[in-house]
C-alpha cells in the first residue's frame, strides 16, 4: 500500500460547520505574515546561538563574540537583526554596550522549542 494513502481522505466530503469554526479563530493574513517572518528569525544558526548565550546572561558584543567565537562585526550584524525583530534589546554602560532578551516571551518561546526537540 502506498504510503501516501494515508495522507489523504478517502472520500472527498468537505466539514462545514469544522471550516466556519476555523474561519472565525484564523488570525489576519497580515498577523500570519508577521508570524512566519519571526520564525525565519529563528532559522539561523548564528543567531540561535547568539539567542541560547542571552539565555543564560546579559552580555557586551566583545562577550558574544569571545563566547561564540566570531568577529564583533559579524555579531553586531546578526544583532541588528534580532533587535530589529524584537528578540533582544540593549542598553549602553559607559563605552560598552549590553544585549539581553526582550522579554519573557523571547524566553519561552526558547525553551518551549528546546523542550520540544528534546522530547
Amino acid at each position: 500500500m502506498n504510503e501516501l494513502t494515508n495522507e489523504v481522505c478517502e472520500v472527498e466530503e468537505i466539514h462545514r460547520e469544522l471550516l466556519k469554526s476555523v474561519a472565525e479563530k484564523l488570525p489576519p493574513e497580515d498577523h500570519l505574515l508577521d508570524l512566519a517572518e519571526l520564525f525565519k528569525i529563528f532559522g539561523d544558526t548564528t543567531r540561535i546561538r547568539i539567542l541560547f548565550v542571552l539565555f543564560e546572561e546579559e552580555l557586551c558584543v566583545c562577550d558574544l563574540a569571545e563566547a561564540l567565537h566570531m568577529t564583533q562585526s559579524a555579531i553586531s550584524h546578526q544583532l541588528g537583526i534580532l533587535k530589529r525583530s524584537r528578540l533582544v534589546k540593549n542598553r549602553r554602560e559607559g563605552k560598552s554596550v549590553f544585549y539581553s532578551l526582550a522579554d519573557e516571551h523571547v524566553r519561552s518561546i526558547i525553551a518551549q522549542g528546546m523542550e520540544h526537540i528534546e522530547e
